[in-house]
């Protein structure tokens, strides 16, 4: 079965879709933006309805530019997402809490003495912004009744009346045991969610259904979290490389092979992907704001856009002093400390907007740093490659930051759109059950390549002059 997929990426900020053809590469593509609610406290909602409207929009797009029928669909999602829905119609029930969203700290705290246990069977630290906390804080406070899982699975149901959930969307719950990869009974009585009635657990790549929500009928095929069809977009799908999404926030996933890593480092251990019964875990470390604190500084007057930050950034040779720590929703990988806030240290009179740029430059990829770190710690031996996509990649000075702090080369992805390449790949292997991964997934080579122009010596007084400015905050009061 060869032919164009569709391939549709639901993410936080936007929908974007692509029609892929195996031979000519991006046919068609189509986008529709949403708009989560920040509101006090570090709550963050979305309208289910303008997420499944936004996959509506996207993909038709995509389909009308492409100009010709698709064999298959994937869909990418945004992980730990959720909301309550009722099987019977489709109907949201609630909002959707998205994954940023810390209200469910309270459901944390009264889990703290179990926070190993959950640890080792789950993979994933004790933390709100994981799928369970949040589904355990909706059934308390808001609802019954109905449903209550990640957003893809209302997502699915809408477009194919399939009640399901891929594997590596599932190991971010905190519900999924890492070693079965199967609901874990233990983990659901502790979130009091054993009665719930939880989607079906399914492989990254087979049918699942078919929805006509694009008008012809078309089978869907391939399901996943976003970052792991990114890592699977970007080639890595051996132990030894890793990859950096910096979008909404930044994310690192480094491949870890057939078995779970549980490390000591302060990252996630999760599934990357299962493709016929065969599981293949990573490790995932999170910045939680990478793009949306470039918005923050847009916000503020300082730049007018991520387009300003080489410009600005670029009139001073270094940050003057100054230290910005950006974790404005906390700090997430590898402290875990979500009710920190920022810091931004250093300043004077001499200050000037390109200081405090280059300064955000250096918090987010200093962050970056520790998760390749601690990756490294946990696999027992230094990352071999770091390959990045996603919108800030296109920031010379953030890239040449990044190289520079870390010591080793990074690699620029030429796909601008890893996530919706990766659920098209799966889509792809979905619908053509003997085609090998890599014959599915795109060919790869970087757009840039940016080596390191500074001494290790000059990196690591810079990386200290940040981590003490961490340090600071770990010490200081909470908030």
């Amino acid at each position: 079965m060869t032919g164009p997929v569709l391939a549709v990426d639901q993410g936080t900020s936007g929908t974007k879709a692509l029609v892929i053809c195996p031979e000519r590469g991006v046919i068609g593509s189509g986008f529709a933006a949403v708009r989560p609610r920040h509101l006090p406290g570090g709550l963050v909602e979305a309208d289910p309805r303008e997420l499944y409207d936004s996959v509506g929009d996207a993909g038709s797009r995509a389909l009308a530019e492409a100009g010709e029928p698709v064999v298959a669909l994937g869909l990418a999602n945004q992980g730990e997402t959720v909301l309550a829905w009722d099987p019977a119609s489709g109907r949201p029930l609630t909002d959707a809490l998205v994954w940023q969203d810390r209200r469910a700290e309270t459901v944390c705290a009264e889990l703290a003495d179990h926070a190993d246990e959950l640890r080792h069977l789950t993979g994933l630290p004790l933390d709100p912004y994981f799928a369970a906390p949040k589904m355990a804080w909706i059934r308390r406070h808001l609802t019954g009744e109905g449903v209550v899982t990640t957003s893809d699975s209302w997502l699915v149901h809408r477009l194919t009346g399939a009640y399901v959930t891929d594997v590596a969307t599932a190991g971010r719950t905190q519900l999924l045991d890492l070693d079965e990869a199967a609901w874990s009974p233990r983990a659901r009585e502790l979130y009091g969610l054993s009665a719930e009635r939880l989607p079906e657990v399914v492989d990254n790549a087979g049918f699942v259904g078919t929805t006509t929500a694009f008008g012809p009928e078309i089978p869907l095929t391939g399901l996943a979290v976003d970052q792991q069809a990114a890592l699977l977009a970007q080639r890595i799908t051996t132990p030894g490389g890793a990859k950096c999404t910096y979008g909404t926030g930044a994310f690192l996933l480094a491949h870890t092979g057939g078995t779970p890593r549980r490390g000591t480092s302060g990252l996630v251990s999760c599934v990357a992907w299962r493709l016929a019964g065969r599981t293949a875990y990573c490790l995932d470390g999170q910045v939680y704001t990478a793009a949306s604190a470039v918005r923050w500084l847009t916000d503020l007057g300082v730049i007018r856009g991520a387009a300003d930050l080489d410009t600005v950034g670029g009139a001073v040779p270094d940050s003057g002093g100054v230290v910005f720590v950006p974790a404005l929703a906390g700090l997430a990988a590898p402290w875990w400390r979500g009710d920190l806030r920022g810091s931004l240290t250093g300043l004077g009179l001499d200050t000037g907007p390109g200081h405090v740029v280059r300064a955000l430059c250096e918090g987010l990829a200093a962050q970056v740093v520790e998760l390749t770190e601690a990756a490294a710690t946990d696999l027992g031996a230094p990352l071999e490659v770091l390959r990045v996509d996603g919108g800030l990649t296109r920031s010379a000075l953030l890239m040449q930051t990044q190289a520079d702090l870390l010591q080793r080369p990074v690699e620029v992805s030429a796909l601008p759109d890893a996530t919706a390449l990766g659920v098209g790949a799966l889509a792809r292997l979905g619908a053509e059950p003997g085609l090998e991964v890599a014959e599915a997934l795109p060919d790869w080579k970087p757009a840039a390549v940016y080596e390191p122009r500074v001494s290790a010596d000059a990196a690591a007084a810079r990386l200290a002059r940040f981590r003490a400015a961490v340090t600071a905050l770990l010490d200081g009061p909470p908030g």
